[in-house]
């Protein structure tokens, strides 16, 4: 690893002792916003509103179907007692559909394999519901290097709570000290920092339009290739 790329406390040898990182999906390992604009706009139709677009969509991913669903409707002046429907209607839609366009991002494959050959547990904890994003992974041949899947669905809150990354620590028997967070989102920087564990953030995802870098993650990476 880099030194170059280390700031905030975070050094190479700190890596030493991380035991387990937990992943972030869209945006981070995935570029996924093409698939998700298909099923919202698909939905939309079924209900003759006119779409959105692939920029809109960037700027509502990341916090769970139903806050999506609620962007969307908000955006286009749909009543509140139609969300149910439309997200029904999206999730129909996006489970038939949930890997046509999506791709991984650079440098995500080579970390992955780099953390399987050191023996470091990987968890995907995404605020996407479990079973789209299980067949998200499985289809970009991504699910072989996770031991645990979260979706936003799987416990009672999602990030920015601390709860799913809690659960993960929990579940490989760790202290926040041995883990490291990735993520794209203030999120994943706040879900991190209220767990104590560390976070990275990569700065080419979404984040609802606003510039990682103000939400203060550990580490700021353009690419997870610059870790290896």
């Amino acid at each position: 690893m880099s030194q170059s790329t280390v700031e905030k406390g975070v050094s190479v040898a700190s890596f030493d002792h991380i035991q387990a990182i937990f992943f972030d999906l869209d945006g981070t390992l995935v570029d996924s916003a093409a698939d998700i604009l298909r099923a919202v706009n698909f939905a939309l139709y079924d209900i003759g509103v006119d779409p959105v677009t692939n920029v809109q969509v960037r700027l509502w991913v990341g916090r769970g179907a139903g806050r999506l669903i609620q962007c969307v409707r908000e955006y286009r002046g749909i009543a509140p007692e139609r969300h149910e429907e439309l997200l029904a209607s999206f999730m129909k839609h996006y489970q038939a559909d949930v890997c046509v366009d999506s791709t991984v991002y650079a440098g995500v494959r080579e970390f992955l394999t780099w953390c399987q050959q050191h023996k470091i547990h990987v968890a995907c904890i995404t605020n996407k519901p479990y079973q789209p994003a299980l067949k998200l992974l499985k289809a970009l041949n991504l699910l072989e290097y996770f031991s645990l899947v979260l979706g936003g669905d799987s416990l009672e809150h999602r990030k920015p709570h601390p709860a799913p990354l809690l659960h993960a620590l929990s579940h490989y028997g760790l202290k926040p000290e041995h883990a490291l967070m990735i993520g794209d989102s203030r999120n994943d920087v706040e879900s991190a920092r209220a767990a104590s564990i560390r976070s990275i953030a990569v700065s080419y995802g979404y984040n609802h339009g606003e510039p990682i870098a103000a939400s203060e993650p550990d580490l700021l990476l353009d690419s997870l290739a610059e870790l290896l």
